[in-house]
Formats: C-alpha cells, structure tokens, sequence
C-alpha cells in the first residue's frame, strides 16, 4: 500500500474574491470584507490591492480607511462563504475523490494514488494554479505525507506579494540586535541581510519522507495550535517547530497541555489524521424523455403515474419520506415550467402526493407541448417506525372511542390545503408548562408538528377567545355585583361561577400581571354572553375588574 499523500488548499482571499466575481460592477481597487467583532467593524478578507496598499486582515475599519481613502467595503456573510466553499469542494473533487472541508476557507485533499493521473505532483500543483487563476481565485497549497504538514505548508510555506516572507519573522531580527552584533558570516554590523536570503523561499510540497526537514524551520503557530500557546511558546524561545524535536514528550505535555503534542505528532504522521469527505447529499430524482411533446393535463399525469411507483421504490430504499415535491417539464422551445408541493407528513405513497400534483397542473402552461418531464423530491426527511397495534389493542380502543382515528385524512387536508394557500399558514396549538390562561398554548406549524395528545385540562374551563384584559366598570371591591357596564353597555348578571384565584408567575417580570393576585369569574349576562372576568387585587397598580375572555 502506498503512503498516504495530503494537499491542503488555502484561499486567503475567500470571502473577498467571492464577492468579486459575483459583483463585477465594483470599482477597481482595494476592496474589502468586513464583519462585526465585538462592536467594531473589522476586516476579514481583502484583495491583492489592498494588501498592496498595506492592510491587513482584523484591522479595524476605521484605520483602513485612514490609509486608504478609496477602500471599497461590503459586508461578510458567512453562510453565503460556506455554501461557496462547498462548492470548491465539488471542484476539487476533479483531482481527488477524498476531499474534505477546513473551515472557512480551506481544503484537505488525500490524493493517495491520484497524482500520475495529473504528470505527478508537480503537474497537479500546477494544474490547480491554473484553474484557481481562471477561477479568480488565490491559493496556496501544501503537499505532505501527513495533513497536519501540508496545512503548516499551504500557509507558511509561500511569499508574499513583496518578496518577504509572510507568517514568519523568525529570520529577520530587530534593528537594535544587529546594530549590537559581531561581524558574521552573512551580514555585517548595522547592515541588512541580503536580498538573496530573504527571497529564499521553502518549497511547497515536501518529498516523501522529508516531513520533518519540511515543517522544522516553520513557526510553532504551524502546527495549529491556539494564540495562547504559540505565545507560551515564544515566550521561552521555542519559536520554530524543530526547537521542539528534541524535547521531552512529557514535560511538553504537562507544561503547553497534550494538544500541543499530539499537534505535534500529526504533523510528523506519527498519530494518524485521516480524510473525512463529506457524504454527498441523498437524491432522489426521475427523468422521463418523451418521443413527441404532450400538453395535456391528462397525458402529464399519465407520465407522472409512470414516475411516482419507482420515486416511492427509492424513497422506501432509503427509508426517507418526501416533504416536497417537485416536477419540471421541459418544453420544446427550450424554457421550462415547474410546479411544487408540500406534504404536511414526510410520505412515498403514490396515492397521497398524486392528488397534490393534480391541483398544480392547471398552473403549467405546456406551450408547444412538453418533451421532458423530471420529478424529484427536492426536500425528504427520514421515516419513523411505527409500532402496530394487536387485535386486542385496537379491538379495546375502537370500543372506547367509538371508530379508529384516521391520521392521514387530517395529513391529506393539510396538504390539500397547504398547496393552496401553502403549508406555513396552517398552524395549530401545543400545550405549555404555564397556568398563566394566555400562556397556555404554544402556536405551531401544523405541518411540521404532531398533534398534542397530553392536553392538561384545568379544573375549570377556559374561554374560547381570549384577548387583552379590557376594563370593566365596577365598583372597586372584590365581590361580583349584580350588574357592570363593559364596552359602553350595561350588563345585569343572572349566574356566576367562581372565584379561581391565579398568581403571576414570580420569577418572570410580566407588565400585565402587576396588579398581583387575580380571582377569575365565568360570568353569564342578561345579553346572552358567557365572559370571563377578573379581579385583579392592585399589587403594584390600582386594584380593578377586567375583562378577558368569552366562552362559546
């Protein structure tokens, strides 16, 4: 077998060259990625002309625009970054198949095996600096034997725009200390180092077995280790990965922490650091070519009977249900229409998402007639099982509630519904853990939620419309009169049935339930009404009547 090889892929300039080839109306010059940290904005990503221009990432945006008065500055958006490097991850899916995300702005490539298909590793790195520059695109890529190697060499191997080395300033020592030194071999007192050491530069892709030489004049800050130790690190002078080669396992571990160590042996290969790709999405699609163009609604739904018995196949395959469904017809002038349902249970049965599809097809418009038909579930979720009941259980559940319930004619109306006015109109309620009357019940999605079945019914019934507590005129005392005046009429009462005393709940500042202690009312009026009063007792407001509901 042979040994493992690793390419880390880094884009510096992610965030900012996304939004350059999207926006291709921006000015030309500096221009920059910007993001809130900590109340402040700072930059995240930039351009070559900026750096040119001297800034640099996590420079406060008011100083970047001191230096640069023509910055140009957009805001970052990290889900958009995201999605756009799971797309470089499709790209690079070209060179290797055991490619894997390194957040936000990297890849890590196992290309074990890959590299003569490409003139070997020399002509695969330049492969990939070709298509990154028609990409418009800067990257930086490490090739080793372990991963850890290749990250520290993607990002600390390389020059910078001006010939200096970026990420290390190791080789370069202060001012003050050359002014004190000795002659030496290289440079002379008070004198700068030579151009020609400064210009060396490391190579990229470390041989076969030169792991250690590759990685050892690099900083500590290579082999991903936190600010904290990398400053601890420097502090004693272990300022290069080979400083520690030398030095006891334990006392490392015990004085920077195991990680540092274990760090430490990924990047030499010693502890194994394996290449988890990202598992492609499941997808559940048919395609349906047909030899003359059809227009018909009857003749579409012929061929979506053809399709849906073989998406169900696949679905159950797979033990996924369908959310949505999607079918897109192809017409013969080259545009196309779709039409688009959602189902309020995830499901593959044929005869639940047919009636679905039904209602939509008069919205398609087949113009010269339809030559492609492609049905997909373009949202599914997983099934649960469904524990069966025996023929007693059902038998003695039957006789309790008079017929078996049916789930799926409640689902099916849902979906009826949802496909016209859309699922996310459709709520319904769920119990709460509150005694509070307005608190009770929690408003839901009725398509993405089940029923509640563990309804708490208090001891007294509650209204079937509740609203803000509205003042009512009556005397301030706690007992119930024998009449009150509420919304500019008078009411006689002729039955009432209470007091049911409620408290606020104390560790919770609620503006309505100052006024304390309430004692509830089901008042019934000479008007015909059956209301629900309270009187609140006045903790921290006048105490007062209101009210707040009314029964059916």
């Amino acid at each position: 077998m042979p040994p493992k090889r690793h390419l880390s892929l880094w884009f510096p300039r992610l965030a900012a060259e996304r939004l350059m080839r999207l926006e291709r109306g921006l000015p030309t010059g500096p221009f920059v990625v910007v993001a809130d940290q900590n109340g402040a904005q700072v930059v995240t990503s930039l351009n070559a002309e900026a750096s040119v221009a001297g800034l640099t990432p996590g420079q406060p945006l008011r100083d970047a625009r001191a230096m640069c008065p023509e910055l140009t500055a957009r805001p970052a958006n990290p889900v958009a970054e995201a999605g756009f490097l799971t797309t470089l991850r499709r790209w690079a899916g070209t060179y290797s198949p055991w490619v894997s995300e390194e957040a936000p702005d990297g890849l890590i490539l196992d290309i074990t095996g890959c590299a003569h298909l490409f003139g070997g590793e020399d002509g695969l790195a330049a492969q990939i600096d070709r298509d990154c520059l028609e990409l418009g695109l800067t990257v930086r890529l490490g090739l080793a034997d372990s991963l850890g190697a290749a990250w520290a060499l993607a990002r600390y191997a390389h020059l910078g725009a001006n010939g200096v080395l970026t990420g290390d300033a190791i080789d370069q020592e202060a001012r003050a200390t050359r002014s004190r030194a000795v002659k030496r071999k290289h440079w002379t007192r008070g004198g700068t180092p030579p151009a020609a050491q400064v210009q060396a530069t490391r190579p990229r892709i470390a041989k076969r077995g030169t792991t250690r030489q590759a990685i050892g004049p690099l900083p500590v800050a290579a082999l991903r280790l936190s600010t904290d130790t990398v400053a601890s690190l420097n502090r004693l002078g272990l300022r290069r990965i080979e400083d520690l080669f030398g030095l006891p396992r334990a006392n490392l571990a015990r004085r920077f922490g195991r990680e540092t160590v274990q760090r430490l042996d990924q990047a030499l290969g010693i502890e194994p650091e394996p290449v988890s790709p990202a598992k492609p999405p499941q997808s559940f699609a048919l395609t349906m070519r047909l030899p003359d163009p059809i227009g018909l609604e009857d003749d579409i739904m012929g061929v979506i009977d053809r399709l849906l018995p073989e998406l169900q196949t696949r679905l159950e395959r797979a033990g996924r249900g369908a959310r949505r469904i999607r079918v897109e017809f192809s017409r013969t002038d080259q545009t196309m229409q779709w039409a688009e349902v959602g189902l309020a249970r995830p499901s593959s049965d044929p005869h639940r998402i047919r009636p679905l599809l039904a209602m939509k097809l008069g919205e398609v418009d087949a113009g010269f007639g339809i030559d492609h038909v492609r049905l997909l579930a373009s949202q599914h979720e997983p099934l649960q099982a469904v524990q069966h009941k025996g023929h007693v259980e059902v038998g003695m559940r039957n006789a309790r509630d008079g017929q078996p319930p049916d789930h799926t004619a409640l689902d099916d109306l849902m979906g009826r519904i949802g496909a016209r006015l859309g699922l996310e109109q459709l709520t319904r309620l769920y119990p709460a853990q509150s005694h509070i009357p307005e608190k009770e019940a929690l408003i839901m999605a009725a398509a993405f939620a089940p029923p509640a079945m563990d309804w708490h019914r208090p001891a007294t019934p509650r209204p079937l419309r509740l609203w803000a507590p509205d003042p009512v005129m009556i005397p301030d005392q706690p007992l119930l009169p024998d009449g009150f005046r509420w919304r500019g009429r008078e009411h006689g009462i002729l039955a009432a049935h209470g007091p049911e005393r409620l408290a606020p709940e104390w560790w919770l500042d609620e503006p309505d339930w100052r006024n304390g202690l309430r004692d509830y009312w089901i008042v019934t009026t000479d008007r015909g009404e059956k209301l629900w009063l309270y009187f609140a007792h006045g903790a921290a407001r006048s105490a007062g009547w209101f009210c707040q509901g009314a029964f059916a």
